[in-house]
């Protein structure tokens, strides 16, 4: 993208694959979203690995059958619990560049990010730890966070009136990166004194992300 043109609209990264087999009748819908939805709540509590086909299909009111039924096998359904964590995702991130209004949008948008993976940790660990071995497997979460960044580059955008440099274009993607590799890392790592979970970490973030993106200069030079 050249500097003296808009930014393009990246394509949703969460709509390209669906997993889980076959499903045709609205029961099998409810009954395949139920089994994923309690698969995130039952992350919260232990990690994937400690957590059996059996104990998933009770705590959702179906047997095993109606597991299998509809997933082939762990492995699918953890792909399947990462399918809506990137439509959920996305379709937040969406409403939040559509709808919040600029002054608030930095601080908005990183306080979202971080209550998000906090609320999710045990879930965003299992993904960070699988990346680390099968580095293939990170590529739809990177083609999440470039679509993301872009949206923001847009909506800076449509505010603006006028492209940006590719300095500030680059400023911004790597306050994004800055703040991701931040969140990743606390799963890691709870190095401290600011940790992820308190108030002060996402205020720090906040900062973190103005002073790199330097959006407020940004925003100052109108078309």
């Amino acid at each position: 993208m050249t500097a003296n043109q808009p930014p393009a609209r990246s394509s949703n990264p969460a709509s390209k694959k669906s997993h889980g087999r076959s499903i045709k009748q609205q029961r099998g819908h409810l009954t395949y979203n139920a089994l994923v939805n309690t698969g995130f709540k039952l992350l919260e509590k232990k990690d994937l690995e400690k957590i059996s086909v059996a104990e998933l299909a009770r705590e959702a009111g179906y047997s095993v059958g109606a597991f299998y039924a509809r997933f082939h096998s762990k492995d699918e359904f953890f792909d399947a619990l990462i399918e809506q964590h990137l439509r959920i995702r996305t379709d937040t991130l969406i409403d939040l560049y559509s709808n919040i209004p600029l002054a608030s949008l930095v601080p908005d948008l990183i306080e979202n990010m971080a209550n998000y993976y906090w609320e999710h940790r045990q879930f965003w660990r299992t993904v960070l730890l699988k990346s680390a071995r099968e580095p293939a497997f990170w590529e739809p979460f990177r083609d999440h966070f470039l679509a993301s960044t872009q949206r923001f580059i847009d909506r800076l955008y449509q505010e603006t009136g006028r492209p940006l440099t590719e300095k500030e274009e680059a400023n911004i993607y790597f306050a994004f990166q800055v703040v991701l590799s931040t969140i990743n890392n606390s799963f890691y790592n709870q190095a401290g004194p600011i940790i992820m979970g308190q108030k002060l970490f996402i205020e720090e973030l906040i900062r973190t992300f103005s002073l790199v993106s330097d959006c407020d200069n940004v925003i100052k030079k109108q078309a």
